[in-house]
């Protein structure tokens, strides 16, 4: 697992929304219809209109509940960052995301378990190891340019941290 600490200035997080149950282990179904819902043709147009890092589309889980109760509801975007002032079409939903500092944790396997697998080491391995904590905001995975890798699709887990 790599890691990267990362400052952003402020930027969006654009793109169709839903909120959702939380699953700790396997597929989400919930999210795999709300994005297996939308036509090519949108992906291709969240691709275009993303203008800033994190790249590419992106899964977005906001509004997480503080303890990560399983069944707790959060609010999952499928889109894309865009620049403060990047003009967003009426019909996207809009997450305003302040300026801060980021972990990224770039990882390669089998999705969705390499990420599962990454959030527990984040928080029993990473965390307690290092001078930051979570703060609030929304948690990102990014699909990495160059998935050609046969151990798997490579990821970024973007999460939102402070010094502790």
């Amino acid at each position: 697992m790599e890691t990267r600490i990362v400052g952003r200035p402020a930027f969006r997080l654009v793109g169709h929304a839903t909120r959702v149950p939380l699953i700790h282990r396997g597929v989400n179904p919930y999210i795999q219809r709300h994005v297996a819902a939308l036509p090519a043709r949108e992906h291709l147009r969240l691709k275009a209109l993303g203008d800033t890092e994190p790249a590419g589309l992106l899964a977005v889980c906001a509004d997480l509940d503080a303890d990560f109760d399983e069944g707790s509801e959060l609010t999952y975007l499928h889109g894309v960052a865009v620049s403060r002032g990047t003009p967003v079409p009426a019909d996207l939903d809009v997450i305003e995301v302040p300026a801060g500092r980021w972990v990224v944790l770039r990882v390669v396997g089998p999705d969705p378990q390499v990420l599962q697998e990454t959030w527990a080491t984040a928080v029993t391995g990473w965390f307690p190891f290092n001078p930051w904590r979570l703060r609030p905001g929304p948690e990102i995975v990014a699909v990495s340019a160059g998935t050609d890798n046969p151990g798997g699709t490579a990821r970024e887990l973007w999460l939102p941290v402070e010094p502790a």
